[in-house]
């Protein structure tokens, strides 16, 4: 299960860089790596990354623990 969360923080990273991008310089990543938006690559990425997004939902409301 760790290596579940800390792949979709990762993933959860990348997205939020990608917007970073975006907001600032009008410029897609994942489109110009991928081949534009509507490639089927991006829109694999950009799923896996919703994904994540979702999952990472659970992490935030998962209770801390003292380790």
């Amino acid at each position: 299960m760790e290596t579940i969360n800390k792949l979709s923080l990762s993933l959860v990273i990348i997205g939020a860089l990608n917007w970073l991008l975006v907001g600032l310089f009008n410029y897609d990543l994942v489109a110009s790596l991928f081949g534009g938006q509507t490639a089927f690559l991006s829109r694999v990425i950009y799923t896996l990354v919703g994904i994540a997004g979702i999952w990472s939902i659970s992490l935030l409301l998962k209770p801390r623990t003292e380790a």
